[in-house]
């Protein structure tokens, strides 16, 4: 005959289990939802520093051979790139000179499980930086 102060001990054991699988669970599936919008974010960075880079400053590239980015348009064409993908001026940086663009995004994703222990989103970063290409790709 078991004693009375074990009862109840084994469903103490599976309760504190059950809690650090679904913890462990949350993880699995929100962490997979954070790794996808870093995906996302870094992808829009990226095509946001190819659409400014693409803006060669034109006159420059006639009068004399240079290619030189034209920053006032390489800056609104990232900037619309970014708005038309659903980012707010606050979410995004995006940085030009004669060489090169670089762009920063910044974004949220929900989590899916992990907000019944009190995490509701995750902060998502990434930054991209595109020069224009002017012939064949070098090879390294």
């Amino acid at each position: 005959m078991r004693r009375r102060g074990e009862r109840g001990s084994a469903t103490v054991f599976v309760i504190g289990m059950a809690i650090v699988l679904f913890v462990c669970a949350g993880l699995v599936v929100d962490g997979g939802l954070a790794i996808n919008a870093r995906m996302r974010v870094a992808d829009d960075a990226e095509q946001a520093s190819r659409a400014g880079a693409d803006s060669v400053a034109i006159d420059v590239l006639r009068a004399g051979g240079e290619v030189r980015i034209d920053t006032v348009l390489a800056a609104k064409r990232a900037a619309e790139y970014l708005a038309g993908r659903g980012y707010g001026p606050g979410q995004y940086s995006v940085a030009v000179d004669d060489t090169g663009v670089r762009v920063s995004v910044r974004d949220t994703t929900d989590t899916a499980i992990l907000g019944l222990v009190g995490i509701r989103e995750y902060d998502v970063r990434a930054g991209a930086t595109a020069v224009p290409q002017t012939g064949p790709e070098p090879n390294p």
